[in-house]
Parts: structure tokens; sequence; C-alpha cells
């Protein structure tokens, strides 16, 4: 299926319907009958409030952004379905206000999952309505009434550092899935004589070994030949029910200047919520690279792609650098410098399980030294 692609002086069906969305969402004054400059400045102020790739034009992530965006809490009731799964804004909201509560419905994303209808069913019972599990009037009505006794989503956050914490900090028996970016159909970028697919997943198989002698569980979500869709790698790394979950790709862009390396973590601005896990690694990932590789630091930024956002592990992704740029090209084609990668992505693990206390200034640790800590099996 040709991928959605609609930008300024586009009209027709999709057009008007991107239009009245907008206009419903207050960021349109105006209803003008193709996609014009001020349409395309609303599109990417939506982007940019939902952490999805500021471009002006909208595509399958960015409409379906739009159409979940539409939905308040009231305006339907929300049950647990066959697939597709009910999501919006009102699921979000009603997420987080159990959350608030106590409630655990795991991360704050919008799907009307499993999870979901369970701390639905636990809220329903704690306030004396019928406990199966559908938000309808009466859950709404007594979700409007209750106070918040916690504010800002804490429970979520709490949890997800005290799981983190639980696990200590050796790495052996941890679950970690790697995904090298496969590119869709295709096999990825090609540029310069670099291929995305191959360079990613030789670094996935360097830090494979480094996890492995680590006495860690490591799955790969594709093999050397093979292009599993987005949506095949989510389901695959849900079912392992792993730690972490990291996602290894390269970057393009129009101009050759562009270049560095940038990593990504769940976080939606227009919800308050984000993965304090996956920030903290984040950022541990990208000091770690900076400091080993003169990669320009292109930081660590909030984003609610599917990939980030419907993974049940704290998940990153790794954009290793641009391979638009003949000097990233230059260095990532070199086996040296993706075994320099790989080692500083395993530092990262490590720190994040170390308390604060044990920990080492960025670019310090080795490998050997976790070994001599007795930090592996």
């Amino acid at each position: 299926m040709e991928e959605l692609s609609v930008g300024k002086g586009a009209s027709g069906d999709v057009a008007t319907h991107i239009i009245n969305i907008l206009n419903r969402l207050g960021l349109l004054v105006s209803h003008p009958s193709v996609i014009d400059e001020g349409v395309v400045n609303a599109i990417r102020s939506f982007q940019q409030t939902r952490g999805l790739s500021v471009s002006g034009s909208v595509n399958s992530v960015t409409l379906r952004a739009l159409e979940e965006a539409q939905w308040k809490l009231g305006d339907r009731s929300l049950y647990l379905q066959p697939a597709p799964l009910l999501r919006g804004d009102d699921v979000a909201t009603l997420q987080s206000r159990l959350t608030e509560m106590g409630f655990d419905c795991g991360r704050v994303d919008g799907v009307f999952g499993g999870k979901t209808e369970n701390a639905v069913r636990e809220f329903q019972k704690s306030v004396g309505v019928v406990a199966d599990g559908k938000c309808g009037p009466a859950t709404i009505t007594a979700l409007i009434r209750l106070t918040r006794t916690v504010s800002g989503g804490t429970p979520s956050i709490l949890r997800e550092s005290a799981n983190r914490k639980d696990r200590g900090p050796s790495l052996a028996n941890k679950i970690i899935v790697l995904d090298p970016s496969c590119g869709g159909s295709d096999h990825g970028i090609s540029v310069n004589g670099v291929e995305e697919s191959e360079i990613v997943y030789d670094i996935a198989q360097r830090l494979e070994g480094r996890l492995l002698a680590l006495g860690v569980s490591v799955f790969l979500t594709r093999g050397a030949n093979n292009s599993p869709a987005e949506s095949e790698r989510i389901a695959f790394s849900n079912g392992t029910n792993a730690d972490l979950i990291l996602s290894f790709h390269t970057d393009e862009y129009v101009n050759e200047k562009a270049h560095g390396v940038t990593t990504y973590y769940y976080g939606a601005q227009a919800h308050g919520i984000h993965s304090v896990v996956g920030e903290r690694f984040a950022s541990l990932v990208q000091r770690e690279i900076c400091a080993r590789t003169d990669l320009l630091n292109c930081r660590t930024h909030p984003k609610t792609w599917d990939l980030l956002r419907l993974t049940k592990s704290p998940t990153v992704r790794i954009d290793v650098g641009y391979l638009t740029n003949p000097g990233d090209a230059e260095r990532l084609a070199r086996p040296d410098f993706r075994d320099v990668i790989a080692e500083a992505v395993v530092i990262a693990i490590q720190r994040l399980y170390l308390a604060s206390e044990d920990d080492a200034k960025t670019g310090t640790l080795r490998i050997a030294d976790l070994q001599k800590a007795g930090l592996r099996r």
C-alpha cells in the first residue's frame, strides 16, 4: 500500500477531513478548501505537541493522531473490543485519571487494552458501580466527581522506577530486545554506498555478543535477510517480557550538513506523561556515545512513534548518524567505529541499573570493569 502523504496544495476528501479536525482542535480559525500555508503551520504545531516528526505534511501516523485527538472523555463509551482496539485522547485521559488514583493501567498510551479494562473494573468496584470494565456514563460521572488523590501520574513513575531497581544492578538474567531497523519493505536507507540495514544489524550483533557474555538474554527482532513490518517487531518485542528494548536506525536529510547522534524515548506533551526509565536510558546512551566518539550531540527527545508508544517495556530509539552526511557515513562504514558504539551502549545499559553511588563518570566505564565487579553470571 502506498504511504499517505498530504501536503501543501492538496485538496479532496482527506484534505477536508484534516482541515475539519484542525478546526475542531482550535488550531485553525479559517476553513480553506485546500491545504494552504496556514494549514501547514497548524499541522506542524499539532505534530510538535504530539511528539511526532514535524514535517507540515500528513502521513498515516499524523492522520491517526489527528483522529485520536478528536475524542474527549465522555464523547463515547470505552470498552475492550477485538482488534483494532479503541484509541483516542479520551482513552489517554481515562488512563491518566485512573493512574492518578492508584489504579494500574500500565503505560498511558491512549489504547484501551486488557490492562486498562482491568483498571476500570477495579475502579468500578471501589465506587460501587457495575464492575463490567466498560467506561460508560456512570463510570465517567464517578471519575469526574472523585477528588484526585495523587497528581501528575506519580504512581506510574514510581512503579516504573521500582521495577528497574527491583531487578538489581547485575545484567545476568535480564532480557533485552535489539531491533535493527530494516526500513519497511525495502532494506532501509542506502546512501554513499552504505546501507542502513547492514550497519544497524552489525551493531546489534556486536552488542548481542557483549550482552550474552554478561549473562543477558538477548532477542533480535529480525535476521540478516528479512524485513518484518514495524507492527510485527512490536508484537515480537511485547512477547518477550523484556527489561529494555533498543531500536537502531540511521538518519537522512536533504542537506548533507546534518549530522550527529540522537536518541528518542516515549513521551507525550499533550498528556503530560513520559517513560522515566526510557528518558534516563536515552540520556545515558546519548552521553556515552558522544563521550567515546566525535559524533555531534543532537540530544534526546520524547516522541509518540508507535515503536516507543506501543511497546510494553521501556524503549529507546538510537539514530547513530546521518548516512546523507559524508563524515557520518564514513565513520559508520568502519567496523571499529561500530564496535565503539556497541561498547558505549553496553555501558549505558549497565549504568541504568547501577545505584547512583555506584555509577561512574560518563565515558570512563569499560566492559572489563563490569566483569571484574562481578556484574555478570
